[in-house]
Order: C-alpha cells, then structure tokens, then sequence
C-alpha cells in the first residue's frame, strides 16, 4: 500500500516554547488514522503542518511521494481538506452555497462555477446526508449538522486526504457515531486518506487503523489500537488512573477513567 502522509524528524516552536519534538511516522493511503493525546499535546499543531498552514523550520513532509514545497497553493487544496476545531456558523451562506465553496481550487481566476462543480456539491450533500438542508443558513443547525455541512464542503474539495480536528467535541453520542461512521464511509467506499485528531479514546479504538498518542509534543507510541491502547501506555501519556478491558463489542480495547472517589 502506497503511503499518503510522511513525516521525518518534524519540529516546531511558538518563540522558545517547544510545542513539537523530532516527529516522525507515516500514513498509509485508505487508512483512517487517529491522533490522540492530552490537551497541550501538540495535536492542532501537527495537523495544520500537515495541512500546510504552519511551516515548521525543522523536518519534512512528504504528500503523496511529493515535498511540501513542490505544491502549488491550488495543488494541495486538490489533495488535502482541511476541518479544523471551532468553525464559523455566521457566514450569510445557505449550506448549498457553502458546500459548493469546496470548489474553489478547481476555478479558474474568473471563479464561475460550471455544471459539473454543482453536481458534485449535490453528491458531497448527498453522502453526508444534508441534502434536505440546501437552503438553509448555517446557524439554523444543530452542531452534528454543522459539522457534517463542513465536513460535505471538504469531499467537495475531491481531494485524496482529508485532515479534521475533533470534529465530533462537543456533539451528543448519537452525532458522534454519526461523523465517524461517515469517516468510514469514506474511507470504504471513496479510499480517502482520513487523519483525526480526538480527544475521545474509545472511539479511536472503535474506529482508527493506526493511532498516534503525542505527549508534550513527543509521540508516545504508534500502532494499531490493541497494540497501543494498554494501561502502561496510558497511563504514560495520560498521568490518571484508568482502566483498560476488553469492549463488549468484540476484541477492541475498552478505557475507562477511574476518579479519585472511587480510589479511597
């Protein structure tokens, strides 16, 4: 399998702090990887070097088999989409308006839109389910619907990879099972690149191919849920006290938290 992401030796700093260390690992196209870690951990940080907004000074990222600095700007928004934490609900745009957005890196300078750009916004509205919400403004919707419009305007983008930051914070469980159902969706039928960075564990074990667990701006550990998720890992990364057993729902490893109530 051909590898979608690469990453050597990657550095990065906000004026003397540290915030990335010396990372390196790859993702293989048609994986869905999953960034974890605790908050500070440089997870936002590494996903927009991925994404080509921050230029770390020290490292390397290779997109598809190409340097970052061989890309056009219009080059990589046609292979990578970028959802990032805590979007913009205000924008005087229906969602179909906002979704044919995802577009805009196949215009020309004149940026018209032709027959073909609207049928693909209609298939991206389609997949993700927010069709019957075309005419609606963004701020008439729910938080799952919200993200599901952003996440239809990236597949618009028809790019091969697609990078999101905790797109499921802040959603009811329902809507989370939604969006990483929809992650996998993609994944199995599209053969899109999907790299996550989550907060939740349990769904990572659920659904990630690979992880990558980052503490203070080191990887910790990589490698398939069953191999990483164990408790002197966690407990590593995470500093609590936890529990790690097997899911009811088959051989994927369960974490729970365990309060200092329940330690007296």
């Amino acid at each position: 399998m051909k590898t979608a992401i690469e990453i050597n030796h990657l550095s990065y700093a906000f004026s003397s702090r540290s915030v990335l260390q010396n990372i390196s690992f790859s993702v293989k196209e048609g994986d869905f990887f999953i960034i974890l870690g605790p908050n500070g951990s440089g997870k936002t940080t590494l996903l927009r070097s991925i994404a080509g907004i921050l230029r770390p000074p020290k490292g390397q990222v290779k997109i598809l088999g190409r340097q970052f600095s061989s890309f056009k700007r219009k080059e990589l928004a046609q292979s990578i989409a970028y959802v990032p934490q805590g979007l913009p609900v205000d924008f005087p745009f229906t969602v179909a308006e906002l979704v044919l957005m995802g577009r805009a890196p196949y215009h020309s300078s004149l940026g018209i839109e032709k027959k073909n750009d609207f049928e693909i916004a209609a298939q991206a509205m389609r997949f993700t389910e927010v069709e019957h919400l075309a005419s609606r403004k963004l701020d008439q919707l729910s938080g799952g619907e919200q993200q599901r419009v952003y996440i239809a305007r990236a597949i618009c983008q028809e790019s091969p990879i697609l990078l999101l930051d905790e797109p499921t914070a802040s959603l009811d469980l329902a809507h989370q099972g939604r969006i990483m159902d929809l992650m996998e969706r993609l994944k199995a039928e599209k053969g899109i690149t999907v790299v996550m960075v989550s907060h939740d564990i349990n769904l990572a074990a659920m659904y990630g191919d690979q992880l990558l667990l980052l503490r203070d701006g080191e990887i910790v550990s990589t490698g398939l849920p069953d191999e990483i998720l164990n408790f002197k890992t966690l407990e590593k990364t995470y500093d609590c006290k936890l529990l790690v057993d097997k899911s009811p729902l088959g051989d994927i490893p369960r974490i729970t938290v365990v309060p200092d109530k329940f330690l007296k």
